[in-house]
């Protein structure tokens, strides 16, 4: 049987989240690339529903903006006042009105959910043709969670709180995700029958399974895979806890298509990154964004990369790179930082203690260390030596430096933008370089060299340079004397 389409899946995500202790929004919090509510988005969306909806309420104008920028096919429907989780479905339905079909309904906290689980989930509820389907899951300690209550036929009589369990039901290892699909006609009218006569005086989605009973239908329940799953991020401890697996996750993926990762315990991925076949991850590295790693490059170890193209067969080690590019066979590092807006040719190279920003490198031209070059273009086969710096910036505007095909440029150069060295052009070690150098020169601008005499002796007497150019003085007289 093929997984139904739902009518709509109403995401809950307007609580404040007070145990995380945030200037930010709970569901904006992120992990792995992506905010807590857009991995549930993700998993939704997979599912083709005919709406996705999204209640929100707290920080209503940061979580409805990033919403806007980042799931414009999500309506957002927002729950001003929290009243439990029953009336911010009945929210959503006073708005939109009654939902023919069936509706599932999860929350914006859960960024381990899988697509694969919520299709079991509709599928299950089509096969037993429920009232209303719960998504549970056995737990090695259930503490603190709803009991699931079931029949001698497997169908679920109720949901028993842990307050008021008796010590049978406490020892049930089968938990409430609160994850539910619905027949939407019959939701709509239960919901409006959910009371407020508890402790906290809300409104509580689950009450809506005893109404649907108490009137006679069928309340199912699917098992989930794995209870890690259904887990929601209340706090710190449990963002890093859900970071963790669903970095594995992700490691494991790309381990099974061809990429080898050295050490998975130490290398983050986002979810958006793309690694090719026969790629090498080091230990210690970090792929963020929508960073992609072509076939047989390596990377790390301890890289940091964010939306970066490393090309094919490219070697980055102890680099931090943001929204670069890295051609093909090209070298970077170790202790390199490539900057926005930087553009590796194939077999170039970016070397130790290498800075660049805003610079083009042509193919087979080399920057191996100490430098660096900011809003410059470095044609092919150039070689800029140790210690040069692309001086950009007069104190008010940035400036463009051209380095053309098969130049060389001496150590410690530096280049004062806007400048050009011209083709094949040479320039001379510790110049200044403020004219263009034309196509062939060489541009020498460095004083000339002036020695003082015993300059150490009277200066600096009593010094052990002093001492030691006392015993070669007095040897190179000596050699005079013989």
């Amino acid at each position: 049987m093929s997984v139904p389409r739902p009518a709509a899946v109403i995401v809950l995500a307007a609580g404040e989240g007070t145990r995380m202790k945030s200037q930010t929004p709970k569901v904006l919090h992120e992990v792995c690339g992506r905010a807590l509510v857009d991995h549930m988005l993700a998993a939704a969306r997979d599912l083709d529903p005919e709406r996705l909806i999204v209640v929100i309420g707290h920080a209503l104008e940061r979580v409805g903006g990033h919403l806007a920028a980042t799931s414009p096919d999500a309506l957002a429907v927002v729950q001003r006042e929290q009243r439990g989780t029953g009336h911010a479905v009945r929210t959503v339905l006073e708005e939109v009105g009654t939902i023919s079909g069936t509706v599932l309904v999860t929350y914006g906290d859960v960024p381990l959910l899988r697509t694969e689980t919520l299709a079991g989930l509709l599928q299950r509820h089509a096969e037993e043709g429920n009232a209303v389907t719960v998504l549970t899951a056995e737990v090695p300690d259930p503490t603190g969670y709803g009991r699931i209550i079931r029949d001698d036929a497997g169908a679920v009589l109720e949901i028993v709180e842990e307050k008021d369990a008796s010590p049978e039901q406490r020892a049930i290892k089968e938990m409430n995700s609160g994850i539910y699909a619905f027949d939407g006609m019959l939701l709509a009218d239960a919901v409006k029958r959910v009371s407020t006569d508890n402790a906290q005086g809300e409104e509580y989605l689950t009450d809506v399974l005893s109404i649907l009973r108490r009137d006679g239908h069928r309340v199912g329940a699917c098992v989930a895979a794995d209870f890690v799953e259904v887990e929601g991020v209340n706090d710190r401890v449990q963002l890093a806890a859900a970071r963790k697996v669903l970095n594995l996750r992700l490691l494991e993926r790309h381990m099974r298509a061809g990429v080898t990762v050295i050490d998975p315990a130490s290398t983050w991925v986002d979810v958006d990154v793309r690694i090719e076949a026969d790629a090498v991850i080091h230990p210690g590295t970090q792929l963020h964004g929508a960073t992609v790693i072509e076939a047989g490059a390596e990377v790390g170890p301890a890289t940091t990369l964010t939306d970066t193209l490393v090309g094919e067969g490219a070697v980055v080690r102890n680099t931090v790179a943001d929204h670069a590019e890295i051609g093909p066979e090209a070298s970077v590092g170790p202790y390199a930082y490539l900057r926005p807006g930087t553009v590796l040719g194939r077999r170039s190279k970016a070397g130790t203690f290498v800075e660049m920003k805003n610079t083009k490198v042509g193919e087979r031209s080399k920057v191996p260390h100490l430098t660096y070059a900011g809003d410059a273009t470095i044609g092919e086969d150039v070689n800029i030596g140790a210690s040069t710096v692309f001086v950009n910036y007069d104190g008010v505007n940035k400036h463009h430096t051209t380095v053309r095909d098969g130049a060389f440029v001496g150590c410690d150069t530096m280049l004062v933008a806007p400048v050009t060295v011209n083709e094949g052009a040479y320039t001379a070690a510790g110049s200044t370089i403020t004219d263009d150098v034309p196509a062939g020169a060489i541009g020498v601008a460095r004083a000339r060299q002036r020695n003082i005499e015993k300059w150490v002796l009277r200066r600096r007497a009593g010094t052990k340079s002093a001492a030691h150019a006392e015993r070669a003085l007095a040897g190179q007289e000596q050699e005079k004397q013989q």
